[in-house]
C-alpha cells in the first residue's frame, strides 16, 4: 500500500477534528474509519493513561473483538513498552516478543504509537494485524500523523 493510499484517511481524521465534541468522539471516529479503509488492521484502539494511575493505561474506544487487557501497567506488554521508550513501537510476529500480552490468537503483528500533549505522553493507538509484518514505515509515518492530529484537538480543548 502507498502513502497515497493513507492520505484520504487522513484528511477525513483531520476534517473531524475540526467540529468533534469531545476526544472520546473523535477517537471513536478514528477507529471506526481505519479498519474500514485499512482492512490488515484488525483491531484499532486506543489506550489512555489513567489520570489517577500514571503508570496504567485504560482501554478507551476501539474496533475489533474484546479483549479482556482493559488496564495495563506501562510496565507490560508492547502497550506498556511504547510508553515506556516514548516511541513507536512495530512487532513483525507478537509469538516471537515476550513482551507480547496475548490477546487474539489470530493476532500477529502489531504497533503502538504514543500520543503525547503538553509535552507529555497521554496515552497511544494500539493495531493488531492478523498477518506477519504487517507494519510497514508508511503505516508509521501515518499512524504517528494521525496521533499528531489527536495532539492537537487535546491541546486546543
Amino acid at each position: 500500500m502507498t502513502e497515497d493510499k493513507f492520505q484520504p484517511v487522513l484528511a477525513e481524521i483531520e476534517a473531524f477534528a475540526r467540529s468533534a465534541e469531545d476526544l472520546a468522539s473523535l477517537q471513536r471516529f478514528i477507529v471506526a474509519l481505519i479498519p474500514s479503509r485499512l482492512p490488515y488492521y484488525n483491531w484499532t484502539g486506543f489506550y489512555m493513561l489513567d489520570p489517577e494511575d500514571p503508570n496504567t493505561l485504560v482501554l478507551g474506544p476501539f474496533h475489533g473483538a474484546p479483549t479482556t487487557h482493559v488496564r495495563i501497567p506501562v510496565t507490560e506488554g508492547i502497550c506498556g513498552a511504547a510508553v515506556a521508550q516514548g516511541e513507536t513501537v512495530i512487532v513483525d510476529d507478537v509469538n516471537a516478543d515476550p513482551r507480547y500480552l496475548a490477546c487474539s490468537i489470530e493476532t500477529r503483528s502489531e504497533i503502538v504509537v504514543p500520543i503525547r500533549a503538553n509535552g507529555k505522553i497521554i496515552g497511544e493507538i494500539d493495531i493488531d494485524s492478523h498477518d506477519l509484518s504487517a507494519f510497514r514505515e508508511e503505516d508509521r509515518t501515518f499512524l504517528e500523523r494521525c496521533a499528531e492530529i489527536v495532539r492537537a484537538f487535546v491541546e486546543r480543548s
